[in-house]
C-alpha cells in the first residue's frame, strides 16, 4: 500500500493451452465483459505488454503473464460509480465516500480468481522485439508496469532453460542494464528477480532504480529515470556508440523527453544533436519505444 487509490499492481498468469504462441516484447489483448466507459459490451480490447518470456513463467509454452496496475480514480475527471456505489474489490479496497472511476479491464483482471475464463486476442507487436545477436547490449528504461517487456527479456536472458547452452552457460553474451522508475519504493516490481540476476551474472546485468517521491539527486532534484541515468551519462553514451547496443523504453509518454534532457548536452559536446542521434538509432532499429 502506498496511500494512492490506485496502489495495487497484480502479476497474473493465464493458461492459454498453447493456443497463443508469442515471443518476448509482444502484447496481447484482453476483452473484459464491460460495459466500458462508452457503454459497450463487451468492452473494447485493451492491450497489455506481456511480462513473461515465450515459454511462460512455468516454461511449458502454455501460459502467458501480465503485470497489471488496477486503475482507480477518486473524485477525478471520469466516474463510473456515484458516491456510495463503490464496493470492495478483491484486495478489499473501496471508496464509498467519493465518486469513483475504475478502469474496466484492469479491475476485471485484478479481480479474477483461479479458474476464471478470460478472452485473449493476439499476440501483436514487432516494435519491442529483442535483437538476434547474442552479443547485443540491452539498455532498458521502464516506468511502473512498463517493466513488463523488460521482465520477459530478462527471463529469457538470465533464467529460462531456453536461454541456456548445453553446458549451463547463458546464450546471451552482452550487457543488460535496467533503469526502473516508480513513485515509491513499495511500488518496485520484480526486485527479487533483479537481485538474483545481479548476484548470478554481475558482469552482464546491472539495475538502477529511480524512486521519484522518495529520492533526490545531489542537486536536490526528484529522482526520475533521466535523473538516475544522468549519473552514468558518459558510460551510457559510450555504450550507445556501439552498433550492438539497443535501447528499449516502455511506460509513460514523458520518457522520450527525459532522454533528450539526459543526453542533449553530451551529444552537443560531440558535435551532434540528440534528436538526430535518436532518429538514426530508430532508423537502425536500435531504439525501441512503447509509451502510453
Amino acid at each position: 500500500q502506498t496511500g494512492d487509490a490506485n496502489w495495487e499492481t497484480c502479476h497474473v498468469t493465464f493458461d492459454h493451452g498453447g493456443n497463443v504462441p508469442y515471443i518476448e516484447g509482444q502484447s496481447i489483448g484482453i476483452i473484459a465483459p464491460g460495459p466500458d466507459k462508452k457503454g459497450e459490451q463487451p468492452a473494447r480490447i485493451r492491450l497489455y505488454s506481456i511480462a513473461s518470456s515465450a515459454v511462460g513463467d512455468d516454461q511449458t509454452s502454455k501460459t502467458v503473464s501480465l503485470c497489471v496496475k488496477r486503475v482507480v480514480e477518486v473524485d477525478g475527471k471520469f466516474m463510473n460509480r456515484e458516491v456510495g456505489e463503490d464496493k470492495p474489490d478483491k484486495a478489499g479496497t473501496h471508496f464509498p465516500n467519493g465518486k469513483v472511476y475504475r478502469g474496466v479491464c484492469s479491475n476485471h483482471i485484478c479481480d479474477m480468481t483461479p479458474g476464471d475464463d478470460v478472452l485473449i486476442t493476439g499476440p501483436t507487436g514487432a516494435e519491442m522485439l529483442l535483437p538476434e545477436d547474442p552479443e547485443a547490449n540491452i539498455i532498458m528504461l521502464a516506468t511502473g508496469t512498463g517493466i513488463a517487456p523488460m521482465r520477459s527479456y530478462m527471463r529469457l536472458l538470465f533464467h529460462d532453460d531456453a536461454g541456456a547452452n548445453a553446458d549451463g552457460t547463458r546464450k546471451f553474451k552482452g550487457l543488460a542494464w535496467l533503469f526502473m522508475g516508480v513513485p515509491f519504493s513499495k511500488s518496485l516490481l520484480y526486485d527479487d528477480e533483479h537481485t538474483e540476476y545481479k548476484n548470478k551474472y554481475p558482469e552482464q546485468f546491472r539495475f538502477d532504480y529511480a524512486v521519484s517521491r522518495e529520492d533526490k539527486n545531489a542537486a536536490g532534484q526528484k529522482m526520475y529515470i533521466q535523473t538516475k541515468m544522468a549519473e552514468y551519462t558518459e558510460e551510457l553514451w559510450t555504450l550507445m556508440q556501439d552498433q550492438k547496443t539497443h535501447i528499449y523504453m516502455c511506460g509513460l509518454k514523458g520518457m522520450e523527453a527525459g532522454m533528450a534532457e539526459c543526453f542533449g548536452e553530451i551529444a552537443e559536446k560531440n558535435g551532434l544533436v540528440w534528436a538526430d542521434v535518436s532518429k538514426q538509432m530508430k532508423k537502425d532499429h536500435r531504439y525501441h519505444v512503447e509509451v502510453y
